[in-house]
Order: C-alpha cells, then sequence, then structure tokens
C-alpha cells in the first residue's frame, strides 16, 4: 500500500480521539504489518557540546538568555567522544546521536572535528546520528561524506504554535535544513514535544507536517516536556502517560513505516506506561543517563524493562539491509517498465503495476 501523504487536521484529529483501546488496536495492528513489535532500536544522546546556545527555545536550559543550572562546555575531542561511543555499544546502543548547542552549523576547524568524530564512530560499527541546528545543503554533504546515517532536526511542535515556544528561528527555517538532509542519502530524523501549552489541534498540526514530507521521517522522535528551572516553561504540568501513548499511537498510524522513538520523559513513565506505548507502535527509544541535558532512566532498567517484555535490540544498519531489498524490487519494477515514483530507505516503493496486469514476483 502506498504512504498516505495528504492528511488533514481533522482527519489527524479524529484518530488521536478515538476510544482509548480502538486506537491502541488500531495502531497496535498497523505497527505490526510494517514491524516487528518485539524489536526496539537503542540510541545513545550525547551532548558534545552543551550550553551557550544564542536561541530562545522556551523548553531549553542550553538557551544562554536563561538562568539554569546547566554548566556548558565546548566541543569534546574526537577521542572523548569515541570513547563514549564505545561505552554506548557495550551497553547495547546501535546509534550514537551526538548534539551541539548550536544555531547553526558553521564551517571551520569545529564543524570538521563532527566530521571526524562521524568517520570515528562509524569504523565502530554504529549508526551515527547529528543534531546540530540548522544546516545547509553543502554541510549536509560534507556530513554524507563522512558517513553520517540520521540527521535530527525537530519541527517541536505545529506552525501555528511555533511562535509561542520561538522567536529565534523560523518553522520554514527548520523545514529548510529537513529539505537539505533529503538531497543526501542521510535519513531524516524529526518529531516533536509536547506538554508545553499546546493544544490537540496543535500536535496534529505538527503531525501533519511531519507527514506530508515525501518521503516521511525515518525516525521521529515523541519527546514529554520535562520542565527545568530557569526557563518560560518550567511551570507546565507534566504530560498524562494517556496522552503520551495516544501521540505515539497516532503517529503510528499515520507514519506506518517510520521508526516512532519514545524520547525525553521516560523517567515519568512508569514501565506499564513505556509498555503501551512499545505496543502502540514506539520502536525506538534514547538510552542513557542523560538526553543531552535533561534526566533518562539508567540503560541497565532499559535492559531489564526490555527482559521482561521481551523485546530485542535491533543490531545496527539494520535498515541498510531492507534498502538493498528495496533496490532489488525497483530494478524488478524498472525492467516491467514502471518507474517508481520515489525510494527512501526504510520506506516501500509506491507503483501501480495491477493496473497493466502485472505482478512483481517475490
Amino acid at each position: 500500500m502506498a504512504i498516505k501523504h495528504h492528511w488533514t487536521k481533522e482527519e489527524i484529529l479524529a484518530i488521536y480521539n478515538k476510544p482509548f483501546m480502538e486506537l491502541l488496536y488500531e495502531a497496535a495492528t498497523v505497527h505490526r504489518k510494517h514491524h516487528d513489535p518485539n524489536t526496539v532500536q537503542v540510541s545513545t544522546l550525547l551532548s558534545i557540546k552543551t550550553g551557550g546556545c544564542p536561541e530562545d527555545c522556551g523548553y531549553c536550559p542550553q538557551a544562554a538568555r536563561y538562568h539554569t543550572d546547566i554548566e556548558g562546555n565546548g566541543l569534546m575531542s574526537v577521542n572523548q567522544v569515541k570513547a563514549q561511543a564505545l561505552r554506548a555499544k557495550s551497553a547495547g546502543s546501535s546509534r550514537v546521536c551526538m548534539g551541539a548547542a548550536w544555531r547553526n552549523v558553521k564551517d571551520g576547524p569545529e564543524f570538521d572535528d563532527v566530521l571526524e568524530m562521524v568517520r570515528t564512530i562509524n569504523k565502530l560499527d554504529m549508526e551515527v546520528c547529528c543534531t546540530l541546528g540548522m544546516l545547509t545543503e553543502n554541510q549536509a554533504k560534507r556530513l554524507e561524506e563522512a558517513g553520517l546515517y540520521a540527521y535530527n532536526h525537530n519541527l517541536d511542535t505545529s506552525e501555528e504554535y511555533y511562535k509561542e515556544v520561538i522567536s529565534t528561528r523560523g518553522y520554514e527555517d527548520r523545514l529548510e535544513t529537513l529539505g537539505n538532509v533529503r538531497k543526501t542519502n542521510v535519513t531524516v530524523c524529526s518529531g516533536g514535544i509536547i506538554g508545553m501549552g499546546e493544544s490537540k489541534e496543535d500536535r496534529a498540526g505538527m503531525l501533519v507536517a511531519l507527514a506530508r514530507l515525501n518521503p516521511q521521517p525515518e525516525s521521529v522522535p515523541i519527546n514529554a516536556l520535562v520542565p527545568v528551572e530557569g526557563t518560560p516553561m518550567e511551570e507546565q504540568e507534566p504530560v498524562p502517560i494517556w496522552d503520551m501513548v495516544r501521540m505515539v499511537a497516532t503517529t503510528r498510524i499515520v507514519m506506518p513505516e517510520t521508526q516512532v522513538r519514545l524520547s525525553a520523559g521516560r523517567t515519568n513513565m512508569s514501565r506499564e506506561g513505556q509498555a503501551m506505548c512499545f505496543f502502540a507502535g514506539a520502536n525506538s527509544i534514547f538510552a542513557g543517563d542523560k538526553l543531552l541535558t535533561t534526566p533518562n532512566p539508567d540503560v541497565s532498567e532499559d535492559m531489564l524493562m526490555f527482559k521482561d517484555l521481551g523485546l530485542n535490540v535491533q543490531k545496527p544498519f539494520e535498515k541498510h539491509a531492507q534498502r538493498k531489498s528495496v533496490e532489488k524490487e525497483e530494478a524488478k519494477v524498472e525492467a516491467l517498465g514502471e518507474k517508481p515514483k520515489w525510494s527512501r530507505p526504510g520506506h516501500k516503493i509506491e507503483r501501480n503495476l495491477e493496473a497493466q496486469g502485472k505482478k512483481v514476483k517475490a
């Protein structure tokens, strides 16, 4: 089945507001059609440059203008990053995501160091992701050449609510960065945060923006706000677990082939709550005691939870195997005279051979 991109806010709201058990069942059904329900991808998020960011994101303790307890530090060395990556690998992570508190990437020695970090982690047979702020097309290509697997750039919320969260960067700026990444073979990781005072309509609006991307993001992180003292959102109430499950389930239905990542806020969730999220379609988490600067469950706790739930850890580059099978299927389709509309890692090929009375043998 072709992936649907032209979702409306009303359609997504209708899914989000379904009776809870019905929503769970539908999401779990979609999940099992497209993914192994007992496999979860594990990533480690590493802050390679902390604090001092010139942006004014209302949720972020790394913004220089807010008075928080976050200790800033300059860019880590390549050897420090390698040591952290080895530690993450030994703990079961298949991916390292490196985050730097920059508004945008600037060409120069620091970016050169980041490129070397990407090359170094690649040699450890691990997937490498970066979240470095806004990115030009040329910078995206340089990251691709270094071996970057994924680039994270969250939309955060709906376009309508965005101005309530940040004023130093526009929504179009974020979409432009995602477009620059799409001009390479680097996969896209983009999601958002709930619990920032947004409405259900805003949550649906964010999913509309993500689902209309073609291809849809290979990974969509769903974060629950972790209020930090000193930020404008320090007084926000914690997100109810039911909202997290609904958001995960709706994301799974709207973007069936995407890996939905259960991200920030897991320290406030019970194991039972997280289990419901996995059942609803979440199949990726961040492991480690910190997500950049916010607390996160210890990796040993996660591994024990996986054991209790019968979940397996996804191997590094597992999606590459699927990419090869897609390329083979592309060749078969083209041999029959039907050119696929598009093809990206982790996505199936859109085609319409039935109208021609043709079939593609497995």
